[in-house]
């Protein structure tokens, strides 16, 4: 086997699925291209803004692409290949693209809410506090996993930094001229898209390094940038969609297009071998690291991600105009990013599981840097210098962490703003109490709620652990989308539709996920207890209150389920 077989493989199959067993997913859930979306009845032009398919398809893809599909095909690349493309392939076209579908969709049919509303219509004011809860949870880590990545990367690659910054610039320039100077997106396209390439050459050039100009140590500069890129997120969410959100990820979305085709063009020359074993066995040599459950958690995003419903149910649903592009943007998006999972797991199975292991070791390594050196060990054959590969790769990635770290930050807002929503009582045909207005005012003002998400989000990211933090990101991330997996089955079951093609990959991804992030609490736990609180107490209190909370969640699920399956059998 060689990368250019399996990139040809998965890309038949991601084909096939998109055409055939979306348009049954599509039929199952009754999509209605010309009723009236969100976008359109609630037009607001901060939050709710009907967006062009394009458009829309760049933000989503690269709201949910960010480095999970990197991050977690090359750390799970110890498994073995074939195990680790196994799971990516089926995982993305039977139950990633199927939860992403379900999610944008419910979200669309209750007015662009998160996937929380949901819950509540069939669980209950408190299974949806829960859920809103164990969503605050997750996008925190989110947040603080994906700056960190973006700090580290500045360190190891200062060309990102500085070509990153103009990145940013450059998208609010877009986003004023295009919304509020009536320029074309076509136009403004021609124009800036060649700039944002432009930007390498300057980064190339001119690398913004902290430790030389402020004489700091590396700790030191990445703690500094990681303020940066928390001060960056309070703008992007709490200002208007239109300024931030969009244009950095519809002009990113160009980025990764041109680093997947410069990959997938260099794959398909070159093919590399595969040197890396296809399977390591149950139990990884040398660790206490078990194949099942860890693989799929390990994987998470490349194959399902949780994270995925809280942006395709909190701010693309609010976006899409036609329920027409659903199936393009997300079920189409998530099999897109399988196809990235791929190609990070081709760049890193040329390496023996030796060079693999000693890579990831080296001080600094990180699996985003693993990534970047492979593709660009693969395009120099094609003619591409490799310091210039990397950095291009580099800020590909940089640029799209960016994205999903304002998106995560806006879907914390709205996540806490929910929260303080109302029950509701249909029981008693009133009409839901009205939140105290000086509570209201608190709650939904946006630069208050995205302070108070921040504040927590340094907490997490400055009180130790983050080394480790990627196996209890992606834990919770699963059971996320197994909860989410839930609320579709018994959206489902109350109206008598299919459930088959969702419940088995509910209770699945509850399985390995629920294993999971036990398994990861009494790992911090022996951690906290062995080397004290900076060692594994804060981890230990987060995995604790997600795993709480998840118990609590399939307890209400569980009991909402036979209740609809008796009713259904009545």
């Amino acid at each position: 086997m060689n990368g250019a077989l399996l990139l040809g493989l998965g890309g038949v199959l991601f084909a096939l699925a998109y055409f055939v067993y979306g348009r049954f997913v599509e039929r199952v859930f009754g999509v209605e291209p010309d009723r009236p979306t969100p976008a359109v009845t609630r037009q607001d032009g901060v939050d709710y803004v009907p967006t062009r398919p394009v458009v829309l398809f760049g933000h989503h893809f690269a709201s949910i692409a960010g480095a999970g599909p990197i991050v977690g095909p090359v750390l799970a690349a110890k498994y073995g290949w074939g195990a680790v493309a196994l799971w990516v392939i089926l995982g993305c076209i039977f139950i990633g693209a199927v939860h992403d579908l379900a999610a944008m969709f419910l979200s669309v049919r209750h007015q662009g809410r998160s996937i929380g509303t949901v819950i509540e219509s069939i669980m209950g004011y408190w299974g949806r506090l829960l859920f809103l809860l164990f969503c605050l949870f997750a996008l925190i880590l989110v947040i603080a996993q994906f700056t960190d990545l973006i700090a580290g990367a500045f360190i190891s690659t200062p060309p990102v930094a500085t070509a990153l910054l103009l990145f940013i610039a450059l998208a609010v320039s877009f986003g004023t001229l295009v919304n509020k100077c009536g320029v074309s997106h076509v136009v403004a396209s021609f124009i800036f898209v060649p700039l944002m390439f432009a930007c390498v050459y300057v980064g190339l050039r001119l690398p913004l390094e902290l430790q030389p100009l402020l004489g700091c140590s590396p700790a030191t500069a990445r703690a500094l940038w990681s303020l940066v890129l928390l001060a960056y997120c309070f703008a992007a969410s709490a200002m208007p969609v239109w300024m931030f959100l969009q244009p950095c990820g519809y002009l990113n979305s160009f980025l990764l297009y041109a680093m997947m085709a410069l990959s997938i063009v260099g794959i398909f020359v070159v093919a590399p071998a595969f040197n890396l074993p296809a399977f390591t066995g149950w139990q990884v040599p040398g660790t206490t690291d078990p194949v099942v459950p860890m693989l799929f958690v390990t994987v998470a995003c490349g194959a399902c991600s949780g994270f995925h419903a809280l942006v395709a149910s909190g701010t693309s649903a609010k976006q899409l105009a036609s329920e027409r592009h659903l199936r393009p943007v997300a079920y189409g998006g998530m099999l897109v990013e399988g196809l990235v999972a791929l190609i990070a797991l081709i760049a890193v199975c040329g390496l023996t599981h030796a060079q693999y292991k000693e890579a990831l070791a080296a001080p600094g390594a990180s699996p985003v840097d693993l990534f970047s050196r492979g593709v660009a060990a693969i395009t120099a054959k094609i003619g591409v210098p490799q310091e210039i590969g990397v950095v291009f790769v580099s800020l590909s990635l940089a640029a799209f962490l960016i994205t999903t770290l304002d998106t995560a930050t806006r879907l914390a807002r709205f996540t806490w703003q929910e929260l303080f929503l109302p029950r509701e009582n249909r029981a008693a045909g009133r009409a839901p109490a009205a939140v105290p207005a000086p509570l209201r005012a608190l709650v939904e003002n946006r630069f208050l709620t995205t302070a108070v998400v921040i504040a927590i989000t340094a907490a997490l990211l400055f009180g130790g652990g983050t080394g480790s933090l990627w196996p209890v990101f992606a834990s919770a991330n699963q059971l996320l989308a197994a909860l989410t997996l839930l609320g579709t089955c018994l959206w489902l079951l109350a109206r008598k539709r299919r459930v088959l093609f969702v419940l088995l990959p509910m209770l699945f991804m509850i399985t390995t996920s629920g294993t999971a992030i036990v398994t990861l609490f009494r790992q911090k736990l022996d951690a906290w207890l062995q080397g004290g609180f900076k060692a594994g107490g804060v981890l230990t209190l987060t995995t604790g209150c997600l795993m709480l909370m998840s118990l609590l969640l399939i307890a209400f699920g569980a009991s909402a389920l036979r209740r609809s399956l008796r009713n259904r059998a009545n």
